[in-house]
């Protein structure tokens, strides 16, 4: 099951990248039946070497030719038995092919087997082309010593010898250059599919982060206009509901109905990111409302709140944003969970390290509640424009929200 399943998804994998189909109608069939290549390979090369451990050297004793005669042709059959792992442990049949090799110098015409060709080809194709030049190199020195101390000792002679080292060097040679060739070819194909499947693994990534991102934005809108815009409808609403003069309960109703109206096109607008089908709503949400908006708005609804601006500067978009924001969450706060109130301060400071945002109310609670989800998210806004945000109680039963927003300038140096 398990193979079943790794290769089922190797092949999603594969087709997620769509890869081209192999060329030439073989490779793709040796590709698909890699076994019945390994049976084929094994089949040629028992066939071609077969016959010549038949021929041992007649000047050899008796006693030794009778035994030759017996391990040769056992030591090819095993020699390409072995064939079938040249992909998983390439050395082991690239050893034997050379011990056979070797056990060729006792026949009477000693040619290069094919094994040596099969062999090198795979060292070089399933190792590395490294690995395969210094195993051709010390597999051929070995055997160019062994055939060197027979020749020296008389069992074999020179011209035996001169054979078989160089019909191994030929034979060696040219399945060491095709296998090298071949092998750094899939070693590069390899190296580019996986590099492709690492893409896509971070481009999936990039969009959970980039969703993760648009939904902790949305959040943050939803709260800051859900959040202020209800307290004040609640408020305006209770204070028509209190008073007995038809016109300022009349002024409190109409008053509540823009604030209505105003949160529904903020929020069309900030909902309008999630539907790519209709084209006239924007991409992005409309300007939070400016800290002299919010101001009225709140005084409207009879907070007695004061706004003070002190110095001018020109800031991003971004600064201006999370400006209005942390006035919008101050002020919202305080006519939320401040009841007992009698004042609300809001403090702009510009000057040319930044901007100071500082909103105070009167009726801090004794008690100290977990921040909630409009606190949190002026931190991430603050965060995401380099600046620094506190709140809590001061002296006096106050309760101040501190922010301090470096410029761009600033945030350059």
């Amino acid at each position: 099951m398990s193979r079943t399943r790794s290769r089922s998804t190797s092949v999603r994998e594969d087709e997620e990248l769509r890869l081209p189909r192999p060329p030439g109608v073989l490779r793709r069939f040796w590709a698909r039946h890699p076994r019945v290549a390994d049976v084929l390979i094994a089949l040629l090369c028992l066939l071609l070497s077969l016959t010549p451990a038949m021929r041992i050297n007649p000047g050899l004793p008796a006693a030794f030719s009778m035994l030759m005669a017996v391990l040769l042709p056992a030591a090819v059959v095993g020699a390409c038995v072995t064939l079938f792992w040249r992909r998983r442990a390439p050395l082991v049949p690239f050893v034997a092919s050379f011990a056979v090799e070797a056990a060729f110098l006792f026949i009477d015409m000693p040619v290069g087997t094919p094994l040596v060709l099969a062999t090198c080809y795979a060292l070089a194709v399933y190792r590395s082309t490294a690995f395969a030049w210094k195993g051709f190199a010390i597999a051929l020195a070995a055997l160019t010593v062994f055939a060197g101390l027979l020749t020296l000792t008389g069992v074999i002679s020179l011209q035996i010898a001169a054979n078989s080292v160089v019909s191994s060097l030929a034979l060696g040679l040219i399945g060491t250059l095709i296998g090298v060739n071949i092998g750094g070819r899939k070693r590069y194909l390899a190296a580019v599919i996986d590099r492709s499947r690492q893409l896509l693994v971070e481009r999936d990534q990039q969009a959970q982060l980039a969703a993760a991102a648009e939904r902790a934005r949305i959040a943050r809108e939803m709260h800051d206009i859900v959040s202020h815009s209800l307290t004040v409808i609640v408020a305006l609403s209770e204070g028509a509901a209190a008073t007995s003069d038809p016109a300022q309960a009349r002024a409190a109703s109409t008053a509540a109905a823009e604030t209505a109206r105003s949160a529904l096109t903020e929020m069309r607008s900030m909902l309008g990111v999630l539907r790519a089908d209709d084209d006239s709503l924007p991409l992005t949400p409309l300007e939070a409302p400016s800290p002299h908006e919010t101001v009225a708005t709140a005084q409207r609804a009879g907070y007695p709140v004061s706004l003070t601006v002190t110095g001018t500067a020109d800031l991003p978009l971004a600064v201006t944003h999370a400006v209005s924001r942390i006035v919008q969450e101050g002020v919202t706060n305080a006519m939320r969970h401040a009841p007992a109130l009698t004042t609300i301060v809001v403090r702009l400071v510009y000057d040319t390290g930044g901007v100071t945002v500082e909103v105070t109310n009167d009726g801090a609670s004794a008690t100290t509640e977990t921040p909630g989800f409009g606190l949190r998210g002026l931190s991430e806004r603050v965060a995401h424009v380099n600046g620094r945000i506190t709140s809590g109680p001061s002296e006096g039963g106050h309760w101040v929200l501190h922010a301090e927003i470096p410029t761009e300038e600033k945030m350059d140096r």
